[in-house]
């Protein structure tokens, strides 16, 4: 296992505490979860048990093929 060194203002580190004992964990077990959360490359969990909940929410396959006419363009 890595170690890293964090240099934290007084505010910053009393946070970090305050949340770790919050969740009753380390602080090296908080903080390397926040990296975890923060830094994956993928949706939440949450955000993908939305996916097809909303019916009447326009997919693009069911728009229509054509695009909208072009405004007309003012000239300098």
């Amino acid at each position: 296992m890595s170690q890293i060194t964090l240099y934290l203002d007084d505010a910053t580190q009393a946070l970090v505490e305050q949340a770790a004992q919050a969740n009753g964990m380390s602080k090296s077990r908080w903080v390397a979860e926040i990296i975890r959360k923060y830094a994956a490359q993928e949706w939440p969990k949450d955000c993908l048990e939305l996916a097809g909940r909303f019916a009447d929410f326009p997919l693009r396959e069911d728009s229509p093929v054509t695009a909208p006419a072009d405004v007309p363009r003012l000239g300098f």
